[in-house]
Protein backbone atom coordinates (compact mmCIF):
# COMPACT_ATOMS: atom_id res chain seq x y z
CA UNK A 1 0.00 0.00 0.00
CA UNK A 2 3.08 2.35 -0.32
CA UNK A 3 0.80 4.58 -3.11
CA UNK A 4 -1.50 5.47 -0.44
CA UNK A 5 1.81 7.25 1.73
CA UNK A 6 1.29 10.72 0.41
CA UNK A 7 -2.18 10.61 0.96
CA UNK A 8 -1.72 9.94 4.30
CA UNK A 9 0.37 12.74 5.04
CA UNK A 10 -2.25 15.05 3.47
CA UNK A 11 -5.03 13.75 5.69
CA UNK A 12 -3.14 13.83 8.76
CA UNK A 13 -2.92 17.04 9.44
CA UNK A 14 -3.59 18.67 13.00
CA UNK A 15 -6.30 20.60 11.54
CA UNK A 16 -8.47 17.25 10.59
CA UNK A 17 -7.39 15.54 13.53
CA UNK A 18 -9.01 17.67 15.29
CA UNK A 19 -12.40 16.97 14.06
CA UNK A 20 -11.88 13.85 15.73
CA UNK A 21 -10.78 15.27 19.51
CA UNK A 22 -10.10 18.83 20.35
CA UNK A 23 -6.24 19.66 20.33
CA UNK A 24 -5.43 16.36 19.29
CA UNK A 25 -1.55 16.66 18.03
CA UNK A 26 0.10 14.98 16.00
CA UNK A 27 3.56 12.58 16.91
CA UNK A 28 5.91 11.05 14.35
CA UNK A 29 4.11 8.23 12.75
CA UNK A 30 5.59 5.09 10.06
CA UNK A 31 4.21 2.64 7.98
CA UNK A 32 5.73 -0.81 7.18
CA UNK A 33 5.75 -3.91 5.72
CA UNK A 34 8.69 -6.96 5.87
CA UNK A 35 11.11 -4.89 4.28
CA UNK A 36 10.78 -1.13 4.86
CA UNK A 37 9.77 1.60 7.21
CA UNK A 38 8.10 4.84 6.16
CA UNK A 39 8.84 7.31 9.09
CA UNK A 40 6.75 10.38 8.99
CA UNK A 41 7.02 13.58 11.22
CA UNK A 42 9.69 12.80 13.43
CA UNK A 43 11.96 15.33 14.64
CA UNK A 44 15.57 13.52 13.96
CA UNK A 45 14.99 12.91 10.67
CA UNK A 46 14.11 15.71 7.83
CA UNK A 47 12.48 14.90 4.52
CA UNK A 48 13.37 16.59 1.06
CA UNK A 49 10.07 17.45 -0.96
CA UNK A 50 8.23 16.33 -2.25
CA UNK A 51 8.87 13.26 -0.09
CA UNK A 52 6.83 13.24 3.11
CA UNK A 53 8.44 10.34 4.26
CA UNK A 54 11.79 8.79 5.13
CA UNK A 55 12.91 5.62 4.03
CA UNK A 56 14.18 3.09 6.93
CA UNK A 57 14.37 -0.44 6.56
CA UNK A 58 12.81 -2.68 8.52
CA UNK A 59 14.01 -4.14 11.84
CA UNK A 60 13.08 -5.73 14.74
CA UNK A 61 11.36 -2.50 16.76
CA UNK A 62 8.50 -2.16 14.42
CA UNK A 63 6.15 -4.94 15.24
CA UNK A 64 2.62 -5.18 15.59
CA UNK A 65 0.39 -1.59 15.35
CA UNK A 66 1.36 0.10 18.54
CA UNK A 67 2.66 2.88 19.66
CA UNK A 68 6.89 3.09 20.60
CA UNK A 69 9.82 5.38 21.72
CA UNK A 70 11.83 4.80 18.32
CA UNK A 71 15.05 7.45 18.37
CA UNK A 72 13.51 9.16 21.81
CA UNK A 73 10.36 10.24 20.38
CA UNK A 74 6.76 8.90 20.68
CA UNK A 75 6.23 7.46 17.39
CA UNK A 76 3.18 5.42 16.25
CA UNK A 77 3.33 2.68 13.87
CA UNK A 78 1.06 0.32 11.87
CA UNK A 79 1.82 -2.96 9.77
CA UNK A 80 0.49 -1.83 5.91
CA UNK A 81 0.80 -5.53 5.20
CA UNK A 82 -2.68 -6.49 7.67
CA UNK A 83 -4.92 -3.77 6.18
CA UNK A 84 -6.08 -3.97 2.46
CA UNK A 85 -8.35 -1.03 2.64
CA UNK A 86 -7.27 2.47 2.76
CA UNK A 87 -9.90 3.55 5.22
CA UNK A 88 -8.83 0.52 7.41
CA UNK A 89 -5.37 1.29 7.16
CA UNK A 90 -5.90 5.22 8.12
CA UNK A 91 -8.32 4.69 10.92
CA UNK A 92 -5.75 2.38 12.58
CA UNK A 93 -2.99 4.69 12.15
CA UNK A 94 -5.15 7.30 14.13
CA UNK A 95 -5.67 4.99 16.46
CA UNK A 96 -2.09 4.97 17.45
CA UNK A 97 -1.45 8.19 16.97
CA UNK A 98 -3.90 9.39 19.68
CA UNK A 99 -2.00 6.86 21.98
CA UNK A 100 0.70 9.07 21.25
CA UNK A 101 -1.26 12.03 21.77
CA UNK A 102 -1.69 10.86 25.53
CA UNK A 103 1.57 10.10 26.24
CA UNK A 104 2.65 13.67 25.12
CA UNK A 105 -0.65 14.62 27.34
CA UNK A 106 1.18 12.83 30.07
CA UNK A 107 -1.89 10.05 30.47
CA UNK A 108 -1.33 8.18 33.65
CA UNK A 109 -4.56 6.21 34.00
CA UNK A 110 -2.99 2.48 32.80
CA UNK A 111 -4.57 -0.25 34.42
CA UNK A 112 -2.53 -3.35 35.64
CA UNK A 113 -2.22 -5.81 32.46
CA UNK A 114 -1.84 -8.76 34.91
CA UNK A 115 -5.61 -8.41 36.00
CA UNK A 116 -6.73 -8.59 32.50
CA UNK A 117 -4.78 -12.11 31.88
CA UNK A 118 -6.28 -13.25 35.29
CA UNK A 119 -9.50 -12.08 34.86
CA UNK A 120 -11.90 -14.63 36.87
CA UNK A 121 -14.93 -16.14 34.33
CA UNK A 122 -17.42 -16.65 37.21
CA UNK A 123 -20.94 -17.12 36.08
CA UNK A 124 -22.26 -13.63 38.45
CA UNK A 125 -19.63 -11.41 36.87
CA UNK A 126 -20.31 -12.71 33.20
CA UNK A 127 -24.01 -12.50 33.67
CA UNK A 128 -24.27 -8.77 35.24
CA UNK A 129 -21.45 -7.65 32.58
CA UNK A 130 -23.38 -9.02 29.96
CA UNK A 131 -26.65 -7.17 30.83
CA UNK A 132 -24.21 -4.17 31.59
CA UNK A 133 -23.38 -4.18 28.00
CA UNK A 134 -26.74 -4.76 26.50
CA UNK A 135 -28.11 -1.70 28.67
CA UNK A 136 -24.92 0.47 27.65
CA UNK A 137 -25.82 -0.20 23.57
CA UNK A 138 -30.10 0.19 24.38
CA UNK A 139 -28.94 3.86 25.89
CA UNK A 140 -26.53 4.49 22.45
CA UNK A 141 -30.10 3.72 20.55
CA UNK A 142 -32.18 5.04 22.47
CA UNK A 143 -33.43 8.84 21.17
CA UNK A 144 -35.64 9.40 24.35
CA UNK A 145 -33.55 11.25 26.92
CA UNK A 146 -35.92 9.24 29.79
CA UNK A 147 -35.69 6.14 28.45
CA UNK A 148 -31.67 6.83 27.71
CA UNK A 149 -31.22 7.85 30.73
CA UNK A 150 -33.34 4.56 32.39
CA UNK A 151 -30.89 2.28 30.28
CA UNK A 152 -27.79 4.13 31.67
CA UNK A 153 -29.08 3.95 35.64
CA UNK A 154 -29.41 0.14 34.56
CA UNK A 155 -25.93 0.15 32.91
CA UNK A 156 -24.30 1.64 36.85
CA UNK A 157 -26.74 -0.62 38.60
CA UNK A 158 -25.50 -3.52 37.21
CA UNK A 159 -21.34 -2.30 36.90
CA UNK A 160 -21.70 -1.37 40.69
CA UNK A 161 -22.89 -5.16 41.65
CA UNK A 162 -20.51 -6.50 39.64
CA UNK A 163 -18.19 -3.81 41.99
CA UNK A 164 -18.82 -5.24 44.51
CA UNK A 165 -17.43 -8.73 43.97
CA UNK A 166 -14.09 -7.77 42.19
CA UNK A 167 -13.52 -4.81 42.81
CA UNK A 168 -9.63 -4.67 41.45
CA UNK A 169 -11.07 -6.12 38.51
CA UNK A 170 -13.41 -3.62 37.51
CA UNK A 171 -10.67 -1.08 38.59
CA UNK A 172 -8.88 -2.52 35.18
CA UNK A 173 -12.06 -2.57 33.04
CA UNK A 174 -12.29 0.90 33.84
CA UNK A 175 -8.76 2.27 33.11
CA UNK A 176 -8.78 0.38 30.16
CA UNK A 177 -12.13 1.83 28.74
CA UNK A 178 -10.55 5.49 29.94
CA UNK A 179 -7.47 4.16 27.63
CA UNK A 180 -8.33 2.42 24.67
CA UNK A 181 -12.03 3.95 24.70
CA UNK A 182 -11.07 7.43 23.40
CA UNK A 183 -8.93 5.85 20.28
CA UNK A 184 -11.53 3.51 19.54
CA UNK A 185 -13.41 6.65 19.23
CA UNK A 186 -11.46 8.59 16.89
CA UNK A 187 -10.52 5.69 15.07
CA UNK A 188 -14.36 5.18 14.30
CA UNK A 189 -14.74 9.01 13.26
CA UNK A 190 -11.62 8.38 10.96
CA UNK A 191 -12.66 5.48 9.32
CA UNK A 192 -16.60 6.78 9.01
CA UNK A 193 -15.22 9.81 6.93
CA UNK A 194 -12.73 7.66 4.73
CA UNK A 195 -15.05 4.57 4.22
CA UNK A 196 -17.95 4.02 1.74
CA UNK A 197 -20.60 2.91 4.44
CA UNK A 198 -22.99 5.48 6.35
CA UNK A 199 -22.87 6.48 9.60
CA UNK A 200 -25.26 3.46 11.04
CA UNK A 201 -23.54 0.72 8.98
CA UNK A 202 -20.31 1.90 10.74
CA UNK A 203 -22.05 1.99 14.25
CA UNK A 204 -23.27 -1.27 13.76
CA UNK A 205 -19.35 -2.89 12.77
CA UNK A 206 -18.44 -1.31 15.65
CA UNK A 207 -20.84 -2.61 17.86
CA UNK A 208 -20.29 -5.75 17.34
CA UNK A 209 -18.05 -6.52 19.98
CA UNK A 210 -20.44 -4.73 22.24
CA UNK A 211 -23.03 -7.18 21.87
CA UNK A 212 -21.62 -10.46 21.04
CA UNK A 213 -21.83 -12.32 24.18
CA UNK A 214 -18.91 -14.91 23.69
CA UNK A 215 -16.43 -12.44 22.31
CA UNK A 216 -16.86 -10.36 25.44
CA UNK A 217 -16.50 -13.23 27.48
CA UNK A 218 -13.66 -14.97 26.12
CA UNK A 219 -11.47 -10.88 24.95
CA UNK A 220 -12.11 -9.47 28.02
CA UNK A 221 -9.67 -6.57 27.39
CA UNK A 222 -10.60 -6.40 23.68
CA UNK A 223 -14.02 -6.09 25.08
CA UNK A 224 -13.39 -2.52 27.23
CA UNK A 225 -12.70 -1.20 23.89
CA UNK A 226 -16.22 -1.20 22.47
CA UNK A 227 -17.99 -0.50 26.18
CA UNK A 228 -15.31 2.92 26.42
CA UNK A 229 -15.99 3.80 22.90
CA UNK A 230 -20.02 4.00 23.80
CA UNK A 231 -19.58 5.25 26.82
CA UNK A 232 -17.80 8.24 24.89
CA UNK A 233 -21.11 8.11 21.91
CA UNK A 234 -22.85 9.28 24.88
CA UNK A 235 -21.10 12.71 25.02
CA UNK A 236 -24.77 14.69 24.40
CA UNK A 237 -24.72 13.81 28.80
CA UNK A 238 -22.22 16.19 28.98
CA UNK A 239 -21.29 18.72 26.86
CA UNK A 240 -16.85 20.38 26.22
CA UNK A 241 -15.64 17.36 28.98
CA UNK A 242 -13.38 16.43 26.35
CA UNK A 243 -10.80 19.45 26.76
CA UNK A 244 -10.48 19.00 29.84
CA UNK A 245 -10.04 15.20 29.50
CA UNK A 246 -6.52 15.10 30.61
CA UNK A 247 -6.31 17.07 33.50
CA UNK A 248 -8.99 14.59 35.36
CA UNK A 249 -8.13 11.45 37.32
CA UNK A 250 -11.50 10.43 36.67
CA UNK A 251 -11.92 7.29 34.70
CA UNK A 252 -14.83 7.20 31.82
CA UNK A 253 -17.17 5.47 33.81
CA UNK A 254 -16.53 8.38 36.71
CA UNK A 255 -17.68 10.55 34.35
CA UNK A 256 -20.70 8.78 33.16
CA UNK A 257 -21.79 8.14 36.40
CA UNK A 258 -21.02 12.16 37.91
CA UNK A 259 -23.68 12.80 35.11
CA UNK A 260 -26.58 9.67 35.57
CA UNK A 261 -27.86 10.75 38.53
CA UNK A 262 -29.41 7.97 41.05
CA UNK A 263 -29.29 4.44 40.02
CA UNK A 264 -30.68 1.54 41.99
CA UNK A 265 -28.80 -1.12 44.34
CA UNK A 266 -29.19 -4.46 44.17
CA UNK A 267 -27.38 -7.42 45.99
CA UNK A 268 -25.51 -10.23 44.51
CA UNK A 269 -28.78 -12.84 45.22
CA UNK A 270 -30.71 -11.33 42.92
CA UNK A 271 -28.43 -12.57 40.28
CA UNK A 272 -29.81 -15.33 37.77
CA UNK A 273 -27.56 -17.46 35.58
CA UNK A 274 -29.07 -18.10 32.07
CA UNK A 275 -28.19 -21.36 29.74
CA UNK A 276 -26.58 -18.52 27.52
CA UNK A 277 -24.19 -17.38 30.44
CA UNK A 278 -23.28 -20.98 31.22
CA UNK A 279 -22.93 -21.61 27.77
CA UNK A 280 -20.47 -18.67 26.75
CA UNK A 281 -18.17 -19.35 29.90
CA UNK A 282 -17.86 -23.17 28.67
CA UNK A 283 -17.44 -22.17 25.03
CA UNK A 284 -14.83 -19.35 26.35
CA UNK A 285 -12.65 -21.92 28.28
CA UNK A 286 -13.36 -24.79 25.45
CA UNK A 287 -11.50 -22.01 23.40
CA UNK A 288 -8.57 -21.40 25.53
CA UNK A 289 -7.89 -25.39 25.68
CA UNK A 290 -8.06 -25.43 22.10
CA UNK A 291 -5.10 -22.92 20.94
CA UNK A 292 -3.10 -24.95 23.13
CA UNK A 293 -3.97 -28.39 21.81
CA UNK A 294 -3.36 -26.73 18.62
CA UNK A 295 -0.19 -25.04 19.40
CA UNK A 296 0.98 -28.88 20.28
CA UNK A 297 -0.53 -30.41 17.39
CA UNK A 298 1.50 -27.92 14.85
CA UNK A 299 4.42 -29.61 12.35
CA UNK A 300 7.94 -29.05 13.77
CA UNK A 301 11.00 -29.47 16.28
CA UNK A 302 9.84 -28.17 19.99
CA UNK A 303 12.09 -26.44 21.79
CA UNK A 304 11.76 -25.45 25.37
CA UNK A 305 13.82 -22.64 26.62
CA UNK A 306 14.05 -23.09 30.56
CA UNK A 307 15.93 -20.73 33.30
CA UNK A 308 15.32 -16.90 34.34
CA UNK A 309 13.83 -15.15 32.02
CA UNK A 310 12.10 -11.57 31.36
CA UNK A 311 9.19 -10.85 29.55
CA UNK A 312 9.96 -7.66 28.25
CA UNK A 313 7.43 -6.54 26.19
CA UNK A 314 3.85 -8.21 24.33
CA UNK A 315 0.91 -7.51 22.81
CA UNK A 316 -1.40 -7.82 25.79
CA UNK A 317 -4.39 -7.87 23.26
CA UNK A 318 -3.27 -11.85 21.67
CA UNK A 319 -2.65 -13.33 24.78
CA UNK A 320 -4.48 -16.48 25.72
CA UNK A 321 -4.43 -17.35 29.34
CA UNK A 322 -4.18 -21.04 30.59
CA UNK A 323 -3.93 -21.96 34.85
CA UNK A 324 0.01 -21.07 34.67
CA UNK A 325 1.17 -20.86 30.94
CA UNK A 326 0.42 -17.87 28.78
CA UNK A 327 0.02 -18.72 24.98
CA UNK A 328 1.60 -15.77 23.13
CA UNK A 329 -0.10 -15.56 19.85
CA UNK A 330 1.78 -12.77 18.03
CA UNK A 331 5.26 -11.71 19.50
CA UNK A 332 7.02 -11.89 23.04
CA UNK A 333 10.69 -9.96 23.84
CA UNK A 334 12.40 -11.89 26.63
CA UNK A 335 15.65 -11.06 28.11
CA UNK A 336 18.24 -14.31 28.47
CA UNK A 337 20.95 -13.94 30.13
CA UNK A 338 21.44 -10.09 30.17
CA UNK A 339 20.63 -10.20 25.74
CA UNK A 340 17.06 -9.11 24.30
CA UNK A 341 15.15 -12.08 22.22
CA UNK A 342 12.49 -11.04 19.85
CA UNK A 343 10.12 -14.37 18.85
CA UNK A 344 7.92 -12.82 16.26
CA UNK A 345 5.75 -16.24 16.54
CA UNK A 346 3.51 -18.41 18.81
CA UNK A 347 4.94 -19.09 22.04
CA UNK A 348 4.37 -20.80 25.30
CA UNK A 349 5.38 -19.22 28.44
CA UNK A 350 5.37 -20.45 32.06
CA UNK A 351 4.94 -17.86 34.20
CA UNK A 352 5.57 -17.76 38.41
CA UNK A 353 4.63 -15.03 40.67
CA UNK A 354 3.71 -13.05 37.47
CA UNK A 355 3.39 -12.53 34.07
CA UNK A 356 6.99 -11.17 33.51
CA UNK A 357 8.71 -13.77 35.54
CA UNK A 358 9.19 -17.23 33.13
CA UNK A 359 10.63 -20.20 33.64
CA UNK A 360 10.32 -22.27 30.73
CA UNK A 361 9.27 -20.85 27.27
CA UNK A 362 7.77 -23.44 24.63
CA UNK A 363 8.07 -22.82 20.86
CA UNK A 364 8.05 -24.94 17.34
CA UNK A 365 10.53 -24.30 14.94
CA UNK A 366 10.83 -25.37 11.10
CA UNK A 367 14.61 -26.05 11.02
CA UNK A 368 17.27 -27.65 13.34
CA UNK A 369 19.24 -25.40 15.33
CA UNK A 370 23.11 -24.95 14.62
CA UNK A 371 25.10 -26.69 17.78
CA UNK A 372 27.66 -25.35 19.19
CA UNK A 373 29.77 -26.15 22.48
CA UNK A 374 28.01 -23.61 24.87
CA UNK A 375 24.83 -22.31 22.82
CA UNK A 376 22.09 -23.07 20.20
CA UNK A 377 21.38 -20.73 17.20
CA UNK A 378 17.58 -20.79 16.65
CA UNK A 379 15.96 -19.21 13.48
CA UNK A 380 14.02 -16.37 13.94
CA UNK A 381 15.05 -16.00 17.71
CA UNK A 382 18.98 -15.95 18.00
CA UNK A 383 22.30 -17.70 19.32
CA UNK A 384 20.94 -18.98 23.38
CA UNK A 385 23.62 -20.03 25.53
CA UNK A 386 23.57 -22.65 27.86
CA UNK A 387 23.30 -26.82 28.02
CA UNK A 388 20.88 -28.26 25.58
CA UNK A 389 20.37 -31.88 24.66
CA UNK A 390 18.12 -33.33 22.03
CA UNK A 391 15.98 -36.06 22.17
CA UNK A 392 14.12 -37.14 19.29
CA UNK A 393 12.16 -34.24 17.94
CA UNK A 394 12.45 -32.24 21.04
CA UNK A 395 15.60 -29.90 21.99
CA UNK A 396 15.61 -28.91 25.50
CA UNK A 397 17.94 -25.55 26.62
CA UNK A 398 19.06 -24.93 29.95
CA UNK A 399 19.94 -21.09 29.97
CA UNK A 400 23.16 -19.97 31.85
CA UNK A 401 22.73 -18.06 34.99
CA UNK A 402 24.88 -14.92 34.29
CA UNK A 403 25.68 -13.71 37.70
CA UNK A 404 26.61 -17.30 38.90
CA UNK A 405 28.78 -17.50 35.98
CA UNK A 406 30.32 -14.23 36.72
CA UNK A 407 31.09 -14.78 40.00
CA UNK A 408 32.62 -18.03 39.25
CA UNK A 409 35.14 -16.71 36.52
CA UNK A 410 36.34 -14.35 39.67
CA UNK A 411 37.38 -17.12 41.85
CA UNK A 412 40.50 -19.80 42.13
CA UNK A 413 40.78 -22.05 38.61
CA UNK A 414 40.61 -25.02 40.69
CA UNK A 415 37.54 -24.00 42.39
CA UNK A 416 36.40 -23.30 39.32
CA UNK A 417 36.83 -26.68 38.10
CA UNK A 418 35.30 -28.53 41.16
CA UNK A 419 32.41 -26.26 40.32
CA UNK A 420 31.83 -27.14 36.66
CA UNK A 421 31.80 -30.48 37.52
CA UNK A 422 29.49 -30.08 40.37
CA UNK A 423 26.95 -28.37 37.38
CA UNK A 424 27.80 -30.70 35.16
CA UNK A 425 26.44 -33.55 37.77
CA UNK A 426 23.78 -31.19 37.94
CA UNK A 427 24.77 -31.02 42.24
CA UNK A 428 24.13 -27.89 44.32
CA UNK A 429 27.34 -26.07 45.23
CA UNK A 430 26.76 -24.96 49.28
Amino acid sequence: MPHHLDRMAEDLVKAKLENYWPGFELVAYAIYDRSNVYLFNHPKFSNNPPCTYHILKWDTEFTADTIIMYEEYPTAIVNMDHYKEYEDLFSMLVHELFHGYQYIKDEKRFPDEMLGITYPLSKENVELRNQERTNLYCAMLENDLINKKQYLNAFIALREKRAAKIEEYLTYENLIETIEGPAWYVELKAYSEKSPLDYDSVLKKYAQQLTNKYESTSRIRRSCYSSGLFILLLEELSPGWMESFFDREDTLYDLLKQQSGDYMEHSMADVKISPETEEVINLAIEKRMKAFEEFNKQAGIHLYIEGKIIAKSFDPMNIIPLEDRLLHKSFIKVRMNNEDFLIQQPVIAHVDHGIQNINKLHLIIENEPSETNDSLTIDGVGKIKGRYKKQENVWHVLIKNEFYLNWVSSINPLLLFALRILVELNVQPM
